[in-house]
């Protein structure tokens, strides 16, 4: 498999020019199979699970209905991911054939997603608790934990996360280092055509640069297409969809809350969020 293509510059200089569409390929092959690994184990995964539903916690205190996403958040996580699919589609259809005019819906997408990860930078600085999703070494020990025990090994149960588990907190890590490695390239292709922002000026970079900033743009959208499906197909599980319809209405039921998160870790409360 070719990872990178080459091509030489006018004075015979072999330099990068994109990332091989294979990659492209590879990530849907990738995210198929990791989908269909996951279906396997599932019977065993809700099996352990369920066993941690035996013992939810006290319900003294506890609102029939606990506010999990403001509705300022949820506005942004449907605008970010409208933004996120348009430019998939318009950022790989065209190279497998299908063709339309999609360079200003792509420039104008990618806008509308940094002008939405930046007021979500902004209002998750001063309005929420970055605690919830910065993951620590902490997580990591109870990650493992909780797969072995899912797995069937002879350990003790892992105690139940706050908002966050672990694993949502490393695919939000791994969703913002793709996610500004295509924004910030992006920003910079955006002066190799004619928009209305910026002047077109090709020759900002050297030829090896600018390959290079094609490489990592590349890079960062093969990671978002693995990470899409993955994301879309846990959205959709039956036994996780509880936690969409939280990002539709914004709230989880009482029930829910004791019997999947730790009330010392994530208190319940009742009413918006900011």
């Amino acid at each position: 498999m070719e990872f990178i293509q080459w091509a030489q510059n006018p004075w015979g200089q072999e330099v990068p020019l994109r990332i091989s569409w294979d990659l492209f390929w590879a990530a849907l092959i990738v995210g198929a199979v990791f989908v269909v690994g996951h279906l396997v184990i599932r019977p065993r995964l809700l099996k352990a699970s369920a066993k941690g539903e035996d013992s939810p916690g006290s319900a003294e205190g506890v609102p029939e209905k606990v506010v999990r996403h403001s509705m300022v958040s949820r506005v942004f996580h449907w605008v970010m991911a409208v933004a996120m699919l348009v430019l998939l589609v318009t950022g790989f259809l065209p190279q497998v054939g299908i063709q339309f005019p999609w360079v200003t819906a792509h420039w104008v997408a990618g806008l509308v997603l940094i002008a939405s990860i930046v007021f979500h930078m902004v209002h998750a600085s001063v309005f929420q608790s970055l605690r919830n999703i910065w993951i620590s070494p902490g997580d990591l020990r109870e990650f493992i934990q909780e797969m072995r025990h899912s797995m069937g090994q002879s350990v003790e149960s892992p105690r139940k996360p706050g908002k966050y588990p672990a694993d949502h907190k490393m695919f939000h890590h791994a969703a913002v280092l793709t996610g500004f490695a295509v924004m910030i390239t992006g920003v910079f292709m955006m002066f190799r055509i004619d928009t209305p922002l910026f002047t077109r000026d090709p020759y900002l970079m050297s030829d090896s640069s600018w390959g290079w900033v094609y490489v990592l743009h590349g890079l960062g959208g093969v990671g978002l297409v693995f990470l899409t499906i993955s994301h879309v197909y846990f959205a959709i599980l039956p036994e996780k969809r509880w936690i969409t319809m939280s990002m539709i209405f914004g709230w989880i039921s009482r029930d829910k809350y004791l019997q999947n998160h730790d009330p010392e870790r994530w208190q319940a409360t009742e009413g918006a969020e900011k």
